[in-house]
């Protein structure tokens, strides 16, 4: 049995053990995807099987590619890392207290910033954008709240400002910046920041007690909340407000596109970013309690002597659960998208997806 068999198994087996209507996972290496697999029920209400053509919000897995697109930037000389944000945005100007983070220490989560629930930042898929959002959320915590520099902790604000620095750049917006430095090289034409109309979408499912419905109306924004089945509450399509911490949406096999470019070592075409930037990318630096982190990556302290060694990042919202690793000794990629909130064992089916003879 060759490795794309075991692979459908294994995802057999993590949609059984996480109870989950259904997942798409894909496996890739610099040279292409190597195999794409989906298991399950993309929507439980219409009883609709997940495809491989599913496209699902990323979440949080944007931020490798908005962390990609900055680093194109530094690398054409158009963006110092390490000068403070106020150089590009001068309206943006901390109190001298804590420190004036630099870009870098957005990216590595070093910045002393706050990370508030984003449980309302969405809207109903057929909204605009709320012009207003990034700039009411920026007064509200874009200053450092711990000193500047310390202890890495996540934050989605750091990719916010991250973000609004990418557009001061280029002078357009970061969503075009990330079509164009990165989905476009990488020739990733089923993800973007909104629904392809012509291709099918996996729904997401929010395990909610029948009484607890009405409260999760409330959480969220009007047009969301849809039918409850099988224990399940489903979503309608919805957009993440923010592009840069976690606004891409999108197949698991772009997933896998970008992470497989990451996974390369020098002996492969690079057509985002020179090797050492990529290395430089998944090296971990910043110490943190929950994670350790790079440019994007991060990976659990407790991970950190593991063999073979992995960098990973994770995407998590309303009704799905995702996460992407790649492995840069073996040069692979692994994406593996869930339509319900309640995670999966994603470390247990990666650590048996990347034990497969894959070449």
């Amino acid at each position: 049995m060759n490795a794309t068999h075991h692979l459908r198994r294994l995802v057999e087996r993590a949609v059984a053990e996480a109870k989950a209507p259904g997942m798409s996972v894909a496996v890739a290496g610099p040279e292409g995807v190597l195999a794409v697999e989906a298991v399950g029920y993309a929507d439980l209400s219409a009883r609709r099987p997940a495809t491989v053509d599913d496209q699902y919000p990323w979440f949080s897995m944007t931020k490798i590619a908005t962390a990609t697109a900055a680093m194109r930037l530094r690398a054409d000389g158009l963006l110092d890392l390490d000068a403070p944000v106020g150089n590009y945005l001068p309206q943006y100007q901390p109190p001298a207290k804590l420190g004036h983070p630099t870009t870098r220490q957005l990216l590595i989560h070093t910045a002393g910033l706050g990370n508030p629930l984003p449980i309302r930042w969405v809207r109903p898929a057929e909204q605009p954008a709320d012009p207003t959002f990034t700039a009411r959320v920026l007064a509200r915590h874009g200053a450092p709240r711990r000193r500047v520099g310390g202890r890495a902790s996540y934050s989605n604000i750091g990719y916010l400002l991250a973000a609004e620095v990418i557009g001061a750049v280029t002078g357009t917006s970061v969503a075009d910046s990330v079509r164009d430095t990165v989905l476009r090289p990488l020739d990733m034409g089923t993800t973007g920041y909104r629904y392809d109309s012509r291709l099918p979408h996996s729904v997401g499912h929010v395990r909610v007690p029948a009484p607890l419905v009405p409260v999760l109306r409330r959480a969220l924004p009007a047009g969301i909340v849809g039918a409850r089945v099988d224990g399940y509450v489903s979503l309608r399509p919805f957009l993440v407000e923010g592009a840069g911490y976690g606004g891409l949406v999108g197949t698991v096999s772009d997933a896998a596109r970008l992470a497989a470019a990451h996974s390369a070592d020098e002996r492969d075409d690079h057509p985002l970013l020179a090797h050492q930037d990529i290395e430089a990318m998944r090296t971990i630096t910043a110490a943190g309690k929950r994670f350790d982190h790079g440019i994007g990556w991060f990976r659990r302290p407790r991970d950190a002597a593991r063999v073979p060694g992995f960098v990973e990042h994770y995407g998590t919202g309303g009704g799905f659960h995702h996460a992407m690793r790649i492995y840069p000794g073996a040069r692979l990629a692994m994406v593996a998208m869930a339509n319900t909130t309640s995670a999966c064992d994603v470390d247990a089916l990666f650590t048996r997806i990347e034990e497969l003879a894959w070449r």
